[in-house]
């Protein structure tokens, strides 16, 4: 199923200027290249929780370390996933095309380049047409190709940007916005907002360097919309919590979500679908403004869970944080009923084990509005850690009121890695109504009252066996805000973004409003 759409009395300020997000991911990989999982799979897994994706092939790296003998197992790998994607490029578009579906589910080609003088780039283009792999040894050189080839019909955005620059991060005096509009903010890599962040770059390439971070590029002078890319290397688009992109678009279809990516109307996440949004005058997030006297920002947040804080950020300063819990506004307060998030957590149980979840989740009264699948993908990057793998397919349906799944949840594989897999659901209650789930001989009734003080969790039997867990209920006033923040005078060069941390440790980011 595609990403639940949000109903226009909870996003107003973005009904009225006419767009709405769209949830994907525009950079992952799967065993087209070098990776894991077949395209085929990559495809009906992103389907099954995004609005749109691209499947990246790894094609070139033009100053790879060939003469360095400590690195020639990764070259060798390379070498190969190169002349993989190379073999079967002309073909793949052909199951592009059978996936792609206007209006439901839009899939974009795509590639990569890697690059240590200029940072690794994913290019994408507009429609599934076939197209042609265009090289290029530098963003310059590659925007010339790419736009003699194909006009505006393409795109390269950087990706784990936070890298040195000579080490694959990126490189402002080579940058250009005509090729890069937006700039991948957070991936499984790690987070490359700023040098203070709770998800650091932790891969064997190394950590993060401030210089080369995305409020770093704001504040040098760059415009560029920030999106977020899984980077998972196992076939699973979208795998939740490593990176998704946001695109605020009137529907979905390759020529309004490429407009949206090319006039910056994006925003990035790391896992829960959420919707981070403002006005400016008559700007949304990624437009180009002029200087203002007295700005006032109108906001409106609906996270996938209870918010933590939205900052309001100027010129990299946090200028304003918003708590919901001490400043609540909602924008759809409850009334004689509760709109609240229901999530299902699946998993635990002993080391490298799996099981495989069957079962439903109803309501003995209520109603169930919207379900948005949380899956995610196996933990395996390099060719070298694992062979593939046949992993259970995961499906989730809701139907006549009722929340039906068949899932394989991994065992996490240490105490600060998420291996478990979640469903969430919008729905409408009363105090008194039971939620009620069954699953693995587990018969379980739990009051809304229950959960609105706190999660319930159980086994399947002892000690290391498999868990559940329903988490807490938020209120209205918990997972949404509404407001104004008013602002100190906006000159040239100034810019202001929003961010959002909810307290489940899941982040959200908007574009910013450039000045100038």
């Amino acid at each position: 199923m595609a990403a639940p759409e949000l109903p226009a009395r909870l996003n107003p300020l973005a009904h009225g200027a006419g767009v709405r997000p769209f949830y994907g991911d525009l950079h992952n990989h799967c065993g087209i290249s070098y990776g894991h999982g077949t395209l085929e799979d990559a495809l009906r897994n992103a389907r099954k929780q995004l609005d749109f994706v691209s499947i990246t092939g790894h094609a070139y790296w033009p100053d790879m370390p060939v003469d360095d003998p400590s690195v020639a197992h990764i070259v060798d790998f390379h070498v190969k996933g190169f002349a993989r994607l190379k073999r079967l490029w002309p073909a793949h578009f052909e199951q592009l095309e059978t996936f792609n579906a206007p209006g439901q589910f839009t899939v974009f080609p795509g590639y990569e380049m890697h690059s240590n003088a200029h940072g690794d780039h994913t290019i994408v283009f507009r429609s599934v047409d076939q197209r042609e792999m265009v090289k290029a040894d530098s963003p310059r050189a590659l925007w010339q190709a790419l736009s003699k080839a194909y006009g505006t019909d393409a795109i390269a955005f950087p990706h784990h940007i936070a890298y040195r620059t000579g080490a694959r991060g990126i490189n402002w005096e080579s940058f250009d916005s005509s090729l890069s509009p937006v700039v991948e903010i957070v991936s499984m890599h790690g987070c490359s907002e700023t040098s203070n962040t709770d998800r650091p770059f932790l891969h064997s390439m190394g950590p993060g360097d401030g210089a080369n971070t995305v409020h770093a590029g704001w504040n040098s002078g760059h415009m560029f919309g920030v999106i977020g890319g899984t980077d998972h290397h196992s076939g699973f688009p979208g795998s939740h919590g490593h990176g998704r992109a946001v695109l605020y678009a009137s529907q979905n279809t390759s020529s309004s979500l490429w407009s949206a990516i090319r006039s910056r109307h994006t925003g990035a996440q790391t896992g829960d679908n959420c919707h981070l949004f403002a006005w400016l005058g008559n700007a949304i997030p990624g437009d180009q403004i002029e200087p203002v006297a007295m700005p006032v920002l109108q906001i409106e947040a609906v996270a996938g869970g209870a918010i933590d804080y939205i900052d309001v950020l100027r010129n990299g300063r946090v200028v304003h944080r918003i708590t919901p819990q001490v400043t609540p506004a909602p924008i759809c307060p409850t009334r004689e009923d509760l709109e609240t998030i229901l999530v299902l957590e699946l998993g635990w149980g002993a080391r490298g084990t799996e099981h495989v979840w069957n079962g439903t989740l109803t309501l003995d009264g209520g109603v169930i509005e919207a379900v948005e699948p949380r899956l995610r993908g196996p933990e395996v990057v390099s060719p070298l850690e694992a062979e593939d793998q046949a992993v259970p397919g995961s499906t989730v349906q809701l139907m006549d009121n009722i929340i039906s799944f068949d899932i394989c949840a991994q065992a996490n594989p240490n105490n600060q890695t998420v291996a478990t897999q979640s469903v969430a659901a919008r729905i409408r209650v009363r105090q008194d109504d039971d939620v009620h789930l069954r699953t693995e001989g587990v018969n379980l009734r739990v009051g809304v009252d229950r959960l609105l003080a706190g999660a319930v969790s159980g086994n399947l039997g002892g000690i290391d066996t498999p868990a559940f867990r329903l988490h807490q209920l938020p209120r209205p006033q918990d997972w949404q805000w509404t407001g104004t923040v008013a602002l100190d005078a906006l000159g040239a060069g100034d810019w202001v973004s929003l961010r959002m941390r909810q307290a489940n440790g899941q982040w959200s980011w908007s574009s910013p409003f450039f000045c100038r």
